[in-house]
């Protein structure tokens, strides 16, 4: 059991903060960077055991043999704003009644306002055989840092068989990365035409390639081209790793379901997502162990004094870095009004941002809101969001990535100021 306040000695307690922030990903270190954009010297600390700040949305590019995975991390020291304290520890516990946390070792950290970000837990383990077999026998996959570079290498290897692409029921972080490692995969072997001798499958667990309707044509262009064969309602429950075999359950139209088992060459799984478990055993969880947050404030719908942000959250947007990015400044916002140093109420429209990268020099850029409404942040005569395009591709490669380690998180909003309501 994790220590609670009441049991810890009072000689391990720390002075309070104004401001927690769990999480030094991209939501909290942004929150932070805006938070001290607007109030110079305000007093932060930020709960993190990470040495090493990771740019995530570049491992697909890892994966397809265009970004270096050196290019996408960083030591957490240096990323993180001069002023902020770090607390290099894991979280034990969550007790919002006390306005406090509690970390692994002891220690107890009481708050003002408190700022909820730590990301999601990939759950490798709900797969059967997957974690024995991660890294090995061509089983891969471009949500792990260290195997990026073990996808490109698979795919290079590849020049003929089965390779197959997998995605899990919703929610996931970044819902067009596993069909962006495929499309990359496809282009290279079209390019070094091995593609004809390459079986590609797309297993998704989902009804539909894509959550926004008007995305799904340019798509499916590509689908046809690389021949893919697009397999809805298939699950991912179990990988024999020596064997090459993946097992699949499909959900039937009466209800049941059938298992199915595929040999396979190559296999990039995405595997199924889930709050951190010490989120899932808080107070501040939904029924689906999220936490549970006003759509439009992000602020906790029970306790006023707590804030969310980034793939913890439950109110149905794209787990996405651009969605973080349009979070941050709200929560940095609506913390500073709850404080009473700001005037007025920021709000979040559920904006998010997927770069579908469907070939090397092309991306479909779709950007969109709460109810996939489109929400370009571009005219469209510059780009049109909904066909493929090398500009934006452009943007993928060469803007982005600059714009995430010195715009984004050093409090820069480019493109990113919140509405706010009331503020005279």
């Amino acid at each position: 059991m994790p220590p609670s306040i009441t049991d810890t000695p009072a000689t391990l307690q720390t002075p309070d903060h104004r401001v927690i922030i769990i999480g030094a990903g991209a939501a909290g270190i942004a929150t932070a960077a805006s938070l001290l954009a607007r109030r110079p010297g305000l007093d932060i600390a930020i709960v993190d055991p990470s040495d090493t700040h990771y740019y995530q949305p570049g491992w697909t590019m890892v994966g397809g043999g265009v970004f270096k995975d050196r290019d996408t991390a960083r030591p957490m020291a240096a990323t993180l704003p001069a002023c902020v304290r770090w607390i290099k520890s894991a979280l034990a516990a969550i007790e919002p009644e006390r306005n406090a946390i509690v970390l692994v070792d002891g220690r107890v950290l009481r708050y003002h306002q408190l700022v909820v970000c730590p990301g999601l837990k990939l759950d490798w383990d709900a797969i059967a055989g997957l974690s024995a077999t991660l890294g090995r026998n061509g089983v891969t996959s471009n949500y792990l840092y260290r195997l990026a570079p073990y996808t490109w290498q698979q795919v290079q290897a590849l020049r003929s068989g089965r390779a197959i692409f997998t995605q899990p029921p919703q929610p996931i972080k970044c819902a067009g990365a596993p069909q962006k490692a495929m499309y990359l995969a496809a282009d290279h072997w079209r390019r070094s035409g091995a593609l004809k001798r390459i079986e590609i499958e797309f297993c998704n667990a989902g009804a539909v390639l894509f959550g926004v309707p008007d995305y799904v044509p340019a798509l499916m262009e590509y689908i046809d081209a690389y021949g893919v064969d697009l397999r809805f309602g298939h699950t991912l429950t179990a990988v024999d790793g020596p064997a090459r075999i993946a097992t699949f359950s499909r959900l039937l139209p009466d209800g049941s379901k059938e298992v199915r088992r595929r040999q396979f060459d190559l296999l990039h799984v995405v595997p199924p997502q889930v709050a951190p478990d010490v989120i899932r055993a808080s107070a501040l969880a939904d029924a689906g162990g999220w936490v549970d947050v006003d759509p439009a404030t992000l602020r906790h719908r029970h306790w006023d004094n707590i804030h969310a942000l980034g793939d913890v959250i439950n109110c149905g947007n794209a787990k996405t870095v651009a969605a973080a990015r349009k979070q941050a400044p709200v929560v940095a916002h609506n913390v500073l009004a709850a404080l009473g140093e700001a005037v007025g109420s920021a709000r979040y429209d559920g904006y998010g941002a997927c770069p579908l990268t469907v070939e090397r020099g092309k991306i479909v850029l779709a950007e969109f809101n709460y109810g996939g409404k489109l929400a370009p942040s571009l005219p469209g005569w510059l780009i049109d969001g909904t066909r493929p395009s090398r500009l934006a591709w452009l943007l993928k490669r060469r803007v982005l990535p600059p714009l995430y380690w010195q715009g984004m998180l050093k409090g820069r909003e480019w493109l990113a100021r919140p509405h706010l309501d009331g503020a005279g």
